[in-house]
């Protein structure tokens, strides 16, 4: 027991005091994207031609953010003449079309739903389903539980049974092999229910987008009730969307 108090007292606290103190990521780090909307119809084109994700709308020139799977190939276009990506990690947005940014906004719109927190803002368990995933939004999600993020401590958790869920928080592209088995964890959870869409894979298909053997939108079998875009999105990402929709 000494020793125990001995190395928690050389380690210190490991937490991290965000929300209450900003935190800032590495510069390298791709977040919202700045949009210049007077850059030339050419070069908009052209980083239209190089998005793997066909997430550029070179007439309306916009990003579909629930199709980016942030690469940075657009920004490396004439030394980002077009499109820049900020360290704003706010991303989550409750509406699909609300993704489609044309950079008039520094963040994305809050459309929080009072009566999330009335009933979810002491506590929310979660189950999650990884539906065909590469699990790299997967590995990202656990980091949460971490000491450096420690999740709990917002009284949010990730749970074993469904039936013991507010909700489910979806990862991946959703193949067809999955579907059943996700509406039969939707079906179990309880009412009411939240449902959260994490990833570009689960919000749009991501890398899979156009393919016949996946779903790639969530929100076609269930209704969605919180988007947090990326690819996969950061820890901080899905934090903060936690948070800012439920606590």
């Amino acid at each position: 027991m000494l020793k125990v108090l001995k190395n928690k007292l050389e380690q210190g606290n490991k937490t991290s005091s965000y929300p209450k103190e900003p935190i800032s990521l590495y510069h390298r780090f791709r977040g919202l994207p700045v949009i210049n909307s007077e850059c030339s119809s050419e070069i908009v084109t052209k980083c239209a031609r190089l998005c793997p994700q066909d997430a550029i709308d070179p007439e309306a020139k916009t990003i579909d953010l629930g199709r980016c799977s942030f690469c940075g190939q657009c920004e490396k276009v004439e030394n980002g003449a077009f499109v820049k990506f900020s360290e704003n990690f706010d991303l989550g947005t409750e509406n699909r079309e609300d993704l489609i940014t044309d950079g008039t906004l520094p963040v994305l719109a809050d459309h929080s739903k009072q009566h999330f927190k009335k009933l979810f803002g002491r506590s929310l368990q979660l189950r999650q389903v990884s539906a065909g995933g590469c699990n790299s939004c997967e590995a990202d999600t656990n980091v949460l539980t971490t000491p450096f993020f420690d999740l709990s401590r917002f009284g949010i958790d990730f749970v074993a049974s469904p039936r013991h869920a507010d909700g489910i928080h979806v990862t991946g592209p959703i193949t067809r092999n999955m579907k059943q088995a996700l509406l039969d964890t939707y079906d179990a959870v309880p009412s009411p229910k939240v449902v959260i869409a994490s990833g570009c894979c689960s919000i749009s298909g991501g890398p899979f987008f156009g393919s016949e053997e996946i779903i790639g939108d969530l929100n076609s079998l269930i209704p969605v009730d919180l988007y947090i875009p990326g690819c996969p999105p950061h820890p901080l990402t899905t934090l903060h969307a936690l948070l800012k929709y439920f606590k």
